[in-house]
């Protein structure tokens, strides 16, 4: 995994509170922290879930985090949410809509406590839907991102709506400078989860779309030793890949034929993953090679 860039301090001063337990919305706030967000976590008695699912995600979720342990169905619970809540400027929830209602935060009344105070909102499907229940792995399905019996690699609809939620942090932010006022935003994470299958609903990541399989520079191929990741895609690419393959590819009609792929997977097959890693170097062909 390369190195991160050094990212702008543009939310230095700028106060969250987070309610949110799991995966996006601490991945939002940890976002934010990196943006030089000062950052608050409330966590009930029982602790965040994740750090049942997996301690090392929970350590680096929360790196930089004050994580306040408060029972908010409670009478102190409340008093001291609504300290936290009076020097805050951005609260990110996770709560289906009757549970905020429950705990008295429905917008109406935050905004009339709070009216500088915005809220982003990250619910599981958007709108009339926000009730229902489900979890990644179904909004990920209803975006067509799940191919046979296979779970996906990652979590698309979390780290993609954790994404938008810092976004919406950002907006929120931006629109408090110029109004003075807040305001609500919801997030929903099969909205996310579409986002990113878009290509696929392009055509693009089908099995006949270019980047989908059916042009011969951008595939995943077996070497003498492990795999091979190539993204010759572009045409001078593509022409140094089938070059050092010992092949002639013209124009893009001559990548997608059957006799090219054949010809870079056998020659892919004779080499090694240092070999090709000294390829790539030499003749400018975005791969990268796998074990």
């Amino acid at each position: 995994m390369t190195s991160a860039l050094k990212i702008p301090q543009v939310l230095k001063g700028v106060r969250l509170l987070s309610l949110a337990l799991n995966l996006p919305g601490p991945a939002a706030l940890m976002r934010c922290q990196q943006m030089g967000a000062r950052c608050v976590k409330l966590e009930p008695p029982s602790g965040d879930p994740m750090q049942r699912y997996s301690p090392a995600a929970y350590v680096q979720l929360q790196s930089g985090i004050k994580v306040i342990t408060v029972d908010l169905k409670t009478a102190a619970g409340q008093k001291r949410l609504h300290r936290e809540l009076a020097k805050t400027d951005v609260l990110i929830t996770s709560f289906r809509p009757s549970a905020i209602e429950k705990l008295g935060l429905g917008w109406k009344n935050l905004h009339r406590l709070y009216p500088a105070l915005s809220q982003v909102a990250i619910v599981g499907s958007p709108g009339a839907r926000a009730e229902e229940p489900g979890h990644d792995l179904t909004y990920v399905a209803d975006s067509g991102l799940v191919q046979g019996l296979e779970l996906p690699a990652t979590l698309y609809a979390d780290m993609g709506g954790s994404l938008t939620a810092s976004e919406a942090v950002l907006q929120a932010v931006l629109a408090q400078r110029s109004s003075g006022k807040g305001l609500r935003l919801e997030i929903a994470l099969a909205s996310a989860a579409q986002y990113i299958a878009l290509p696929r609903h392009w055509g693009l990541t089908q099995p006949s779309g270019f980047v989908g399989g059916a042009h011969a520079g951008y595939r995943v191929y077996a070497c003498k030793d492990g795999r091979v990741a190539v993204a010759a895609l572009e045409p001078h690419f593509a022409a140094a890949l089938c070059a050092a393959a010992g092949l002639v590819a013209s124009d893009v009609a001559s990548m997608r034929t059957q006799a090219t792929r054949v010809g870079i997977e056998h020659f892919l097959k004779k080499q090694t993953r240092q070999q090709l890693d000294a390829l790539a170097i030499s003749k400018d062909i975005p791969l990268h090679t796998m074990a």
